[in-house]
């Protein structure tokens, strides 16, 4: 078995560290848990609940400036700091994603190292690289049907073929 090169100095920078502290460390805590309970289906009741529960109130209030102002003032509020919520998780998960796939690009001898960082690149060099995907598509589609799978034994093949190379 292939020993593993050792990453040392990264383990050392991102694996031996304790959570962030600070407000940025609070916020990562913060967002996690908020996005959490939010994207849940009984916080989808909750608001649906407040919003039943202030259009019946409506006729009690003689649907009063006031009324309509608790509501619209929540729930720009809401909105207001879910924003900065969303972006974080967003961010979070756009860069995990670009982790990955930098990944398998660098453990990939055949791919290009130039895409490890293509959230990097320009508009103007992403159009070009897309337009080069584009034809290579398009020659693959007519060498290739591209309505059927992959076979099984070309996934086994890789498979042991990562497995020798270990």
């Amino acid at each position: 078995m292939k020993k593993e090169k050792a990453v040392q100095p990264l383990q050392e920078s991102t694996g031996n560290k304790k959570k962030n502290g600070g407000i940025s460390g609070f916020f990562e805590r913060f967002s996690t848990q908020v996005i959490n309970v939010t994207g849940s289906a009984w916080a989808f009741c909750l608001a649906l609940v407040v919003i039943i529960v202030w259009a019946v109130t409506g006729p009690l209030f003689g649907f009063s400036d006031t009324w309509q102002l608790v509501i619209n003032t929540g729930t720009t509020i809401i909105t207001f700091l879910m924003v900065f919520v969303i972006q974080k998780s967003q961010n979070k998960d756009s860069k995990s994603v670009q982790l990955k796939l930098n990944e398998l690009i660098a453990a990939n001898r055949l791919a290009s190292n130039r895409l490890i960082v293509a959230e990097d690149l320009t508009e103007e060099e992403l159009d070009v690289l897309h337009k080069y995907y584009c034809k290579l598509a398009d020659e693959t589609k007519k060498r290739i049907n591209m309505k059927e799978s992959h076979s099984v034994e070309d996934a086994i093949g890789n498979t042991e073929e990562k497995l020798k190379a270990q």
